[in-house]
């Protein structure tokens, strides 16, 4: 197993375990797992290929759902009272 994957693995073991704080460490932590697993995510991209890496991008996203959910909605706000829904 390649260092990267074992990074990612290290990531994922760490992100389950700050899942089991109290709340008012939820979103601190997420941002900290992005800030880290951003670049985790491009260095098994860069070791192991595009599948690997998309596979890697999709289970930290599954991680950090909720700050992703909030940041889509955040984008698509002007396109909605563009279109007049808001």
């Amino acid at each position: 197993m390649t260092l990267s994957l074992v990074l990612a693995c290290v990531w994922v073991v760490i992100a389950a375990a700050l899942g089991l704080l109290p709340a008012r460490f939820h979103w601190p932590a997420a941002y900290g797992l992005i800030a880290v697993g951003i670049p985790i995510v491009g260095y098994v991209t860069y070791q192991n290929g595009p599948l690997p890496g998309l596979i890697a991008l999709g289970a930290g996203a599954s991680v950090v759902r909720w700050p992703l959910v909030y940041f889509a909605r955040w984008l698509a706000r002007p396109l909605r009272r563009r279109q007049g829904g808001e």
